[in-house]
C-alpha cells in the first residue's frame, strides 16, 4: 500500500525548483529577460510595426511596456500567464487584443460602451483596450481575488481610470444573476459561447453586442448557442483573421442582443443566496 509523503518533498519538485526560470519557493516560471519600461517600449514599437499595429502611439506603448513589467514581476507568485517573453506577450496578448479595434471598424461593427470584459484574468483584453481607448468606460469582471488585487494595482499604477473614462473592477464571477447594465461584453475566456451568452443575458442591454475572441476551431459552439439563445441573440458577424506575419489564426464572433430576456423571480434569487450563505 502506498504511503503519503508527509514531508511534502518530491524528486519532481526538487528538479523543478533547480531549473532556470523558476522562482525560489515557487512552482511557477518567471521571465528570464528584463527590460526597463523605455527599452520594452522600444522593442514593442518594432514588434507592432512589423505586425500591423504601427498606429499605437508612444504613450500607449509605454503603458503597455509598464503593464508587461508589472505582469512579469507578479508572474512567479501568481502564475498569470504561460507567456513570458516580451515578444510572446506583445504578439499573443497585446496585438491580439488591440487588433479588434481596426478589425471591427473595417467590418462596420461598432465596439459599444460601457464594455464589460468577462473573465479578464490579469487584464486581457480589457487593459490593452483601455490603454488604447482612454476615454471609454470599461468594466473588468474577475472573480479570483489575487487577480482582482493585481488589476487594482495596474489601474492605479498606469492611471487608467478618469471621470471621463472610468475603469471599474467588478470583483465577482458573471452569471445569469448579474444585472450590471452594459452595452458591450467582450471575452477571451475559453468558456463555451452558449454559456457566455446566458451569463450576460440580464446585463447586456437590448441592441448591445457580445464580442467573443476565439480560436479558429469554434464552429461547434455556434449552432448550439443559437439553438439555445436564438430568440434573444443573432450572430451578426463571424470574422476569421490572423495576426499579420504570424501563423496565429483567430475568430471574432459578434452576437447582437435582439430581445429582452424575462427577468427572474427575485424572491427565488434571494432564497438561493440565503441557502448558499447559510443565512
Amino acid at each position: 500500500m502506498a504511503h503519503k509523503n508527509k514531508s511534502n518533498w518530491s524528486p519532481y519538485k526538487a528538479r523543478q525548483a533547480n531549473k532556470p526560470g523558476i522562482a525560489e519557493g515557487s512552482r511557477h516560471k518567471r521571465p528570464t529577460e528584463t527590460f526597463s519600461d523605455e527599452e520594452a517600449q522600444d522593442r514593442l514599437r518594432d514588434l507592432f510595426d512589423r505586425h500591423g499595429l504601427s498606429w499605437v502611439s508612444y504613450a500607449e506603448r509605454l503603458k503597455l511596456a509598464r503593464f508587461y513589467n508589472l505582469l512579469m514581476k507578479n508572474q512567479a507568485e501568481r502564475n498569470f500567464t504561460r507567456l513570458l517573453t516580451l515578444r510572446d506577450v506583445g504578439i499573443k496578448h497585446f496585438i491580439d487584443c488591440l487588433m479588434i479595434i481596426p478589425l471591427l471598424e473595417k467590418s462596420g461593427v461598432p465596439l459599444l460602451f460601457p464594455l464589460m470584459d468577462v473573465g479578464t484574468g490579469p487584464g486581457f483584453p480589457g487593459i490593452p483596450l483601455k490603454i488604447a481607448l482612454p476615454d471609454k468606460h470599461i468594466y473588468l469582471a474577475e472573480g479570483v481575488q489575487k487577480r482582482v488585487e493585481f488589476l487594482k494595482t495596474i489601474r492605479e499604477d498606469l492611471n487608467l481610470s478618469t471621470p471621463e473614462g472610468p475603469l471599474e473592477i467588478y470583483a465577482r464571477n458573471v452569471n445569469e444573476e448579474c444585472f450590471l447594465p452594459v452595452k458591450g461584453v467582450i471575452t477571451r475566456a475559453v468558456e463555451d459561447a452558449s454559456n457566455t451568452l446566458g451569463n450576460v443575458i440580464h446585463s447586456l442591454q437590448t441592441g448591445g453586442r457580445v464580442y467573443l475572441m476565439k480560436g479558429p476551431g469554434c464552429d461547434p459552439e455556434i449552432a448550439p448557442a443559437l439553438e439555445k439563445w436564438g430568440k434573444y441573440y443573432r450572430l451578426e458577424k463571424d470574422i476569421a483573421y490572423e495576426i499579420e506575419k504570424t501563423p496565429n489564426k483567430r475568430r471574432l464572433l459578434v452576437f447582437q442582443k435582439i430581445k429582452m430576456h424575462p427577468l427572474p423571480n427575485f424572491e427565488d434569487l434571494d432564497l438561493a443566496w440565503e441557502r448558499e450563505h447559510g443565512e
